[in-house]
């Protein structure tokens, strides 16, 4: 639903920016030859010659519609030029479109707050740069104003007789006018400058509303088009909103919109000034009848956001007609696909802005085959996000089956090509809650972060460990070299109940003798020949798969120099324990965990390190436990809050069973 937001009191300068037929623009970038012609960009289904999703400007001169298909279109207009767009993944693919925006903002955000608000269209907050060019150089001061701004449309302007070029430059010129008239004429300069450097930087028109607010700016903007500019002057607001269709508002374009016809006989925006405040509270809510009453006076106090970067990130598809999906690989099948793409547009937005999406969530549309007149909507599902190609696209098949059990009702599945009655339209998979990575944050995951893939820890045990992603906490990321390893050989601490001390002597058979430094050189071979070298045979290989898939704290965390058991954040060296060897390791570690510390040796790249590191509770990202096996996540959680802990805490369940036990020398 709108929100009501008080406008501020000090005046604004807003601008809205929307590129001319943006994609059509970028394909004729691309070919220049395509200048100067009707074009009009297609959908990658060349049924009918493709849906057109953009049409240029000398296209629509000859009747060409978005609403057509390419057949249809050239019927219309004969010699149109029809370019398909980018395909990837069966999929269109945006993002050359979505990099040419990016271009765009690059050289509007040179000005002021920059909103950026879809790939072609953002609003600017120049209400500083205005008040500082009201100050210093005013525009009755200047040498000349530029063509661009002569060119503007000032809403209200009476022309009595004269050309409207000359009643334009006479309204810049007004040294005497409404203060707020002068910082928008500044407003209206310091944006036609800005649409020149974007054509001259990028080859790119656009077009812009200048106003008092975002709404007023946004409706101004797509007044005059293309490469123009629209002025929106306090004194005429009422007449542009007068006869203003209800439908063309902002927000007013579904259900609202509707209720405003059929219930109260609302066609424009000017026919809500009949109605008083309390009377549209008393129908739609405080909320929504505040809104309704400042709309229909021009009032907006939405501020500019500070943002260069999308909200959210999506991948979507239709279905339409025969292509719809009936049966649950089918759509597993896309689902795959939309996930990949969202993947490795959630891992750019991380590796180049820093940023993280903690959110997934899933759309869909349907119909129900016995019931095409079904007004029942598939449920949208969200849930926790998780990086990684293949836990997003688990994710999203769950919130699926979740989606269609609310919709269906009943819902049993035997098969993936069992077909039942139902049929999906549209897919689409989204990322939101995106939000940055504070500098000086910090995750538990990084104190277990392995920096060297050839140190290993020593221990009593040797284990294959796959490769740990970002957590929903966005705060780590693994070593992308460590998705290349099936199988690491490193350490895990033994539970009792999971392995046997003959177990252990088998594996560590080949550590039991020699020096500190042999067993240095024998840690940092291959991974997996050093796994092969201590597996002597075939059955015990099998044994060790098996209890590779048995939970272990150790395959969320991995450090590059010991484990600590976080009571207090000690760790006793090799140096500090006076272990010279893994035999001796195997006999202490059959020793019970005693006390409030681990000994642990730390071994990498031939040398023994002993430093430690110790944490600061408040420093742990809460968000890292939900990544827990469940039966530990209450201890840790114990951990930081103590006093809780008789309740939290199942007897019989510790996290020490996932440590192996050392005894403090």
């Amino acid at each position: 639903m709108p929100v009501a937001r008080p406008e501020p009191s000090d005046s604004r300068v807003i601008a809205h920016i929307d590129m001319d037929c943006f994609y059509v623009q970028v394909e004729q970038r691309k070919q220049p030859t395509l200048r100067g012609h009707p074009t009009a960009v297609v959908q990658y289904n060349s049924w009918k010659g493709g849906g057109l999703i953009a049409v240029g400007y000398e296209a629509r001169k000859f009747g060409v519609k978005r609403s057509m298909r390419g057949d249809e279109a050239k019927k219309v207009c004969p010699d149109i030029q029809l370019v398909q767009v980018p395909v990837a993944r069966g999929k269109a693919d945006l993002g050359v479109y979505r990099n040419a925006g990016s271009e765009v903002v690059s050289i509007l955000s040179r000005k002021g707050r920059c909103e950026r608000a879809s790939i072609d269209e953002v609003y600017l907050d120049l209400t500083e740069a205005a008040e500082t060019m009201l100050a210093e150089s005013p525009p009755e001061r200047l040498d000349g104003i530029s063509e661009e701004a002569l060119k503007s449309h000032v809403l209200g302007l009476h022309l009595d007789g004269a050309s409207t070029r000359d009643c334009v430059r006479a309204w810049f010129l007004m040294s005497d006018a409404d203060h707020r008239d002068r910082l928008l004429a500044c407003g209206a300069i310091i944006v036609a400058e800005l649409r020149h450097e974007v054509l001259k930087e990028t080859e790119f028109t656009c077009s812009a509303g200048i106003a008092h607010n975002k709404m007023l700016a946004k409706l101004a903007s797509g007044m005059n088009k293309p490469a123009q500019q629209t002025v929106v002057p306090l004194s005429s607001v009422e007449k542009l909103l007068e006869s203003l269709p209800v439908k063309k508002m902002k927000q007013l374009g579904g259900k609202l919109g509707t209720s405003l016809q059929v219930d109260l006989g609302v066609n424009t925006v000017g026919d809500l000034l009949q109605f008083s405040e309390e009377k549209l509270q008393e129908r739609y809510g405080i909320n929504t009848g505040t809104w309704l009453w400042n709309i229909a006076r021009g009032i907006c106090g939405e501020e500019v956001e500070d943002r260069l970067l999308p909200k959210s990130h999506g991948s979507g598809k239709t279905f339409p007609g025969p292509q719809a999906l009936k049966t649950i690989s089918s759509v597993q099948k896309w689902l795959n696909e939309l996930c990949e793409e969202l993947s490795e547009r959630l891992l750019c937005d991380l590796e180049e802005n820093k940023r993280i999406a903690r959110t997934l969530t899933l759309h869909a549309s349907a119909y129900k085959l016995n019931d095409s007149e079904s007004l029942k909507k598939f449920p949208s599902k969200s849930c926790p996000l998780r990086y990684g190609i293949a836990k997003i696209q688990e994710d999203a098949l769950k919130l699926f089956h979740a989606g269609l059990r609310e919709y269906i009702g009943i819902y049993h599945v035997r098969s993936k090509e069992c077909k039942h009655e139902w049929a999906i339209t549209g897919l689409s998979v989204s990322a939101s809650k995106i939000v940055g990575i504070p500098s000086g944050t910090h995750s538990i995951m990084k104190y277990f972060h392995n920096l060297n893939q050839t140190s290993t820890t020593t221990s009593n045990d040797i284990c294959t460990q796959d490769a740990a992603p970002l957590s929903p906490s966005g705060l780590h990321l693994a070593d992308p070299q460590m998705d290349t390893y099936e199988d690491e050989a490193r350490t895990r601490h033994e539970t009792p109940s999971l392995y046997t001390v003959a177990d252990e002597t088998e594996v560590c058979k080949g550590l039991k003798s020699g020096s500190e430094s042999g067993l240095v050189s024998e840690l940092t071979q291959s991974k997996m020949d050093f796994l092969g070298a201590g597996l002597k045979s075939e059955k015990q290989k099998k044994k060790f798969e098996k209890e590779k898939g048995n939970p272990s704290i150790l395959r969320f965390f991995h450090s590059p120099d010991a484990f600590s058991f976080p009571e207090h954040g000690r760790v006793k060296t090799c140096q500090e324990s006076g272990a010279s060897s893994s035999g001796d390791l195997l006999q202490e570690n059959k020793q019970p965990i005693a006390g409030t510390s681990i000994s642990t040796c730390s071994l990498g790249r031939n040398d023994i390190r002993n430093d430690a590191w110790s944490y600061k509770s408040d420093e742990i990202d809460p968000t890292v436990l939900n990544e827990l096996p469940p039966e530990i996540q209450a201890e840790v959680r114990a951990w930081l809050h103590p006093e809780k802990r008789a309740k939290s805490v199942k007897r019989g369940s510790s996290i020490v069973h996932y440590f192996s036990s050392r005894a403090d020398l």
